[in-house]
């Protein structure tokens, strides 16, 4: 019992400035709308800014425009309908199901949808074409709308907080799929491995929550001006969300081409563990200089390091998959690099030649031309899903993540 009391405490406590908001902007709306434009019954002004704020962030310039727009079509519909054919049953059903269809036909958003359904609903049934004007309810709609954005300009929330919250369950997955495949290929366990690549396939919904934190951070960046000073510690958040994406998806390749190495009895590289480990510790190390506002520095040498081996050398193979697998390490060491700062083609230029030269000018041969599968591709060019038989080689987009 205690445990879960603590648990909704913490969630409360999460929403708990939004909450604040809500109620704040509904009474100040009343009150802008009764004392300031003068309406005797405003009550669509504080729906609206409730609607425009609600209790999760996001996208909030937009939600005002759907709010008033959902409204006007809502209103509009409903007071000619009702006027013409009257109020009762029928005529709600009809009213509210042309109204939604007019929004949809309009912009298809779904605040637009349903404000004008429920404007819709309102006309017909508390408040008939007779009891007030139809452009006196969008004007209480704008009026909430606009009390709720000042509102979240003077009292708004901390645009790192949800970044630090969302990116620290990103970052959690990345670093637990890389030391987790790194412990299956050390003691080549293809249960452990598949656990891994599960676990990775079931990592998009935190990925989305990441981007929404983001997006959200940088709206409230945009419109608060207390909060103009974290602009360029978001900056560095929102340059992470692309190449972790990408990495998470290179991971999830690199750990279905191990596993079907691992089913195989293809030999793994012996430094192929360390290697995971190593950019397991890198993602910690900017996910900490992230939460400190520091420029990931440290995780971007940590990363040059880490890849100091991805050569075909150094992690070659003879089996196809072993060479894969050699292709994504350089693809995720691409990724992170990028999510640290730097542009596609710094992070290629900081990975070492993927084959060394011998006494003939050649070197790696057929092993290099197998294993950089997919250099010229740019990154990310794997499937949002590549499930499929492990056994099977690279489908069309897998191999092309390679950097």
């Amino acid at each position: 019992m205690r445990d879960e009391l603590t648990r909704r405490l913490h969630r409360w406590r999460a929403t708990a400035l939004p909450i604040v908001q809500a109620g704040l902007a509904a009474g100040l709306s009343w009150l802008v709308a009764t004392s300031v434009v003068g309406h005797a019954r405003p009550f669509f002004a504080p729906i609206a800014a409730v609607v425009c704020l609600g209790v999760s962030l996001g996208q909030r310039l937009r939600r005002v425009v759907e709010l008033v727009v959902g409204v006007a079509v809502g209103v509009g519909v409903g007071d000619v309908l009702i006027a013409l054919i009257g109020s009762g049953p029928w005529q709600i059903a009809l009213v509210v199901a042309l109204a939604m269809s007019a929004a949809v036909l309009l912009d298809g958003g779904a605040v637009i949808a349903l404000q004008s359904g429920s404007s819709a609903v309102l006309v017909a049934t508390l408040l008939p074409p007779s009891a007030g004007g139809g452009l006196d309810r969008m004007v209480d709609a704008l009026v909430g709308g606009l009390v709720g954005l000042a509102v979240a300009a003077l009292l708004p929330a901390n645009p790192l907080t949800v970044a630090h919250r969302q990116g620290k369950v990103v970052f959690g997955e990345l670093t637990a799929a890389l030391r987790g495949m790194a412990t299956a290929v050390a003691e080549r366990d293809t249960v452990a491995a598949a656990g891994v690549l599960a676990r990775l396939r079931g990592s998009q919904a935190a990925l989305d929550e990441y981007t929404t934190a983001l997006r959200t951070g940088g709206e409230i960046a945009a419109i608060a001006p207390i909060r103009w000073r974290r602009r360029d510690e978001l900056g560095r958040y929102q340059a992470t969300a692309a190449p972790i994406d990408y990495a998470l998806r290179n991971t999830r390749v690199l750990a279905r081409r191990a596993l079907a190495g691992l089913r195989d009895g293809e030999r793994m590289p012996d430094n192929l563990p360390e290697v995971l480990r190593q950019y397991a510790g890198a993602v910690d190390l900017l996910r900490a200089e992230l939460a400190r506002g520091d420029e990931p520095i440290g995780a971007r040498a940590a990363v040059r390091d880490a890849s100091a081996v991805a050569t075909t050398h150094q992690l070659g193979g003879e089996g196809f998959s072993t060479r894969v697998v050699l292709a994504q390490v350089r693809s995720v060491a691409v990724d992170l690099l990028q999510a640290t700062g730097l542009n596609r083609a710094e992070a290629a230029e900081s990975l070492p030649p993927l084959t060394r030269k011998d006494g003939n000018g050649t070197g790696g041969g057929a092993k290099a031309g197998a294993a950089a599968v997919g250099d010229a591709a740019g990154p990310g060019a794997g499937r949002p899903d590549d499930a499929g038989p492990s056994e099977a080689g690279p489908e069309p987009g897998e191999g092309g993540a390679a950097q």
